[in-house]
C-alpha cells in the first residue's frame, strides 16, 4: 500500500497525522522497534487503531511515513560558501544522521513501504540546491553526486558492519568533482 498524499494540510486530518507521528517518535525512542504495535501507537496517540489501520493501512507504511517525515530537509543544505564544502557538509551530515540505529531503521522502512524513486527525488533535490547555488563551476550532475556520495552511503549502513568512514567520503567528493 502506497503512503496516502493529498490530505488537506490543517485540520482533523493534519492533527491526527502529527499526534500519531509524534506518538510514534516517542515510543521508538523508549522501546524496541519489534515491540511496538498499532494499538500501542493508538493509544499514545489518543486514537483507536482503526484510525492508523484506515489512514495507513499497516505498521510498515505507518513506520515508512514518518521515517519520510524525518528525512525531508526542513531548510536548506549548509551554504559554506563553496561547492565542495557544501557537498562535505551535506555528505558528512547524511552520514552521520542516516548511521544511528534510528537512521538505519528509517532507511529500511521506507525501502519497503515507498514508491521506487520517492528517496531519490529528496536527495536530488538537496543536492540540485547545492549545485543551483554555484553556477560559474562546472558542477558534476545530481545523478552523479547520488551515485558517488548518497549511493555508497546507503549501501555501507545497511550491508556493512561500518558505515562509510568521514575520509572515504571526502575522497569520494573529490572523485565526484572530477570532470
Amino acid at each position: 500500500m502506497a503512503i496516502k498524499e493529498g490530505l488537506r494540510p490543517g485540520g482533523r486530518s493534519a492533527r491526527v497525522q502529527e499526534s500519531v507521528h509524534s506518538a510514534v517518535r516517542e515510543l521508538l525512542e523508549a522501546h524496541e522497534r519489534s515491540s511496538i504495535t498499532v494499538p500501542m501507537i493508538a493509544a499514545h496517540a489518543g486514537v483507536t487503531p482503526s484510525t492508523i489501520y484506515r489512514r495507513w493501512g499497516d505498521l510498515s507504511v505507518l513506520l515508512a511515513d514518518v521515517a519520510l517525515a524525518r528525512l525531508r530537509p526542513d531548510s536548506e543544505p549548509a551554504d559554506t560558501g563553496s561547492l565542495r564544502g557544501d557537498l562535505q557538509a551535506w555528505a558528512e551530515q547524511y552520514l552521520d544522521e542516516m548511521s544511528t540505529d534510528v537512521g538505519r531503521n528509517m532507511m529500511r522502512d521506507v525501502q519497503s513501504s515507498v514508491t521506487p524513486g520517492y528517496c531519490v527525488s529528496i536527495l536530488g533535490g538537496q543536492l540540485q540546491a547545492i549545485v543551483d547555488r554555484y553556477p560559474q563551476e562546472t558542477a558534476p550532475s545530481v545523478d552523479r553526486l547520488i551515485n558517488l556520495l548518497a549511493a555508497p552511503t546507503v549501501f555501507r549502513i545497511l550491508f556493512s558492519a561500518q558505515p562509510l568512514a568521514v575520509e572515504e567520503l571526502h575522497a569520494l567528493i573529490e572523485l565526484a568533482l572530477k570532470n
